[in-house]
């Protein structure tokens, strides 16, 4: 990667990836009001331009991010409740747009990922580590609390280990953060490198049935298995065949031949 001055760097290759680089070394990535609107207007574009197939969401530098920029943090002490509730409001934002993305999301954590930066990582369909990355959700050490991140870090982590990390503060490892569901692979690879087979994989299948299994997902997690969800996933199956993706997979399968898709 070859750094800019830019806060934010993003761009999209020739295979229709998104790359979504956090750029501020020196302050180990730490994210402030202007680097959340930065992000929150490249998701947008992402959201609004059909090609983009996925994203790739990592940072230069040694760490990852090191969560909420210091200065940031003093502008907000001195704000009152309703500039307070505005202020988290973007930050809430930036999780939901990442979380909700219509395109698989993988992050690349390196080095270390504090406080908010966990939200970052829990929002992404894929998260992938070095062995001495490490997370801490630290916000209680400084007299706060993980709120606007801890729906994505709960639903990843679970409640036993995330009631433990949440309330010590502890740092922990990758491979803790795999066992707990936080981190989907831990390799010993560059990151950059260690991406390519999930593109890859994510690549070769249909780009509209990858979009509406992601969407299924989410439409499903937490509901009960009754009637209704049975109902609606019947539906959701119907919708997908007759569509003009689903029917080209079909015939593609049925005739032996690769589907249109990859063969653009």
């Amino acid at each position: 990667m070859q750094a800019s001055n830019k806060p934010v760097e993003f761009h999209i290759d020739s295979r229709q990836v998104a790359w979504l680089t956090l750029n501020k070394p020196d302050k180990h990535n730490a994210f402030d009001d202007a680097m959340i609107a930065q992000l929150l207007e490249h998701l947008a574009s992402v959201r609004s331009n059909s090609a983009v197939r996925a994203l790739v969401l990592r940072s230069h530098g040694k760490n990852f991010s090191a969560g909420a920029d210091l200065n940031w943090m003093r502008s907000m002490a001195a704000k009152n409740r309703s500039e307070n509730v505005e202020d988290a409001g973007e930050l809430g934002q930036l999780m939901a747009q990442l979380d909700r993305l219509p395109v698989p999301t993988i992050a690349l954590v390196q080095g270390a990922a504090f406080g908010g930066a966990v939200g970052l990582a829990a929002c992404c369909d894929m998260v992938l580590a070095n062995p001495n990355t490490s997370f801490c959700l630290s916000e209680v050490k400084i007299g706060l609390i993980p709120a606007v991140i801890s729906p994505y870090v709960l639903r990843n982590m679970g409640s036993r280990a995330a009631r433990r990390y949440v309330l010590t503060g502890e740092r922990f490892f990758a491979a803790e953060a795999l066992q707990h569901g936080l981190v989907s692979e831990v390799t010993e690879q560059p990151l950059d490198q260690a991406v390519k087979p999930l593109l890859d994989a994510l690549l070769a299948n249909g780009p509209a049935a990858v979009g509406a299994a992601k969407a299924l997902l989410h439409d499903i997690a937490q509901r009960p298995i009754d009637d209704a969800l049975v109902a609606h996933t019947v539906e959701r199956i119907a919708d997908i065949r007759v569509s003009a993706e689903g029917q080209e997979g079909l015939q593609a399968f049925l005739s032996k031949r690769s589907p249109a898709w990859q063969r653009s």
